[in-house]
Order: C-alpha cells, then sequence, then structure tokens
C-alpha cells in the first residue's frame, strides 16, 4: 500500500477524482483509499504534506508520451530536472532501461510515470512480482 499525505483533503480528492478519474473506495480514519494500477493507496490529511523533495509514488506505463498528453490535458505540468546524472528534456529523462517522469499532485506530492525500454511493461510486472513471493 502507498500513502500520500494532503494538506487539504478536499483538494486531493479533487485532484485524484480531476486527473485520473478516481473516486474513494472508501472514506475514513481522515484519508481517502484508492486502487492505483493496482496498488492501494491513501490519501490522508496532515500538516506535512508536499515537504517531501523525492518520488512519493511511481506508476508504469506501456506508452509514456500517450499518458504524458493526456496528463497534461487534464492541467498536469511535469517537472524539468537538471541533476547530476539526471535532465529532463520536456519533462521526459532517458535512463537506462526506461523513460521517466515526474510530477506534482495537488498537494506537492510528487508522482513518477515510467515506461520500461529495454523490457516489456509486462516483463518488468513479472520481475516485480516475482520479488514479492
Amino acid at each position: 500500500m502507498a500513502v500520500l499525505p494532503a494538506s487539504d483533503q478536499e483538494r486531493a480528492r479533487r485532484f485524484w477524482s480531476d486527473v485520473f478519474g478516481l473516486t474513494p473506495l472508501r472514506s475514513d480514519m481522515g484519508g481517502d483509499f484508492y486502487i492505483v494500477g493496482g496498488v492501494p493507496l491513501l490519501v490522508y490529511e496532515t500538516q506535512f504534506a508536499g515537504t517531501a523533495q523525492n518520488t512519493s509514488f511511481g506508476l508504469f506505463t506501456d506508452d509514456l508520451d500517450r499518458d504524458m498528453a493526456a496528463l497534461r490535458e487534464k492541467g498536469v505540468t511535469f517537472n524539468e530536472y537538471d541533476l547530476p546524472g539526471l535532465k529532463t528534456e520536456n519533462g521526459v529523462v532517458d535512463m537506462d532501461g526506461e523513460r521517466g517522469a515526474w510530477f506534482n499532485d495537488s498537494e506537492g506530492n510528487i508522482i513518477s510515470i515510467a515506461q520500461p525500454t529495454s523490457i516489456s511493461l509486462d516483463d518488468a510486472k513479472a520481475m516485480l512480482s516475482a520479488q514479492r513471493a
């Protein structure tokens, strides 16, 4: 299960609805529960939302360009980075074995979206599943 903080629960709920078309499966304990890409996600209210400067949640895709275009249509802006070993161009980095991009949710949490390029998405999922066993 992934957990993301929100300083404004209503704003976060609108983000997950407007951008991903999701409604909470359940809301309790100060948070909303979703399923995103097969992963349970809790978005809960706290004053510490948006303070992490690292990727908080990651998504895999089989078509990064398609999904970035769809997210941009919903108002998502992709982050640009120029760090040692990582430089984005138009929001995208081409790394060894995958292409990726990052954006912030309504609460300042950094979310990544990545497309494996050296193996298929199905192979990547199988590798992750095998490591859980």
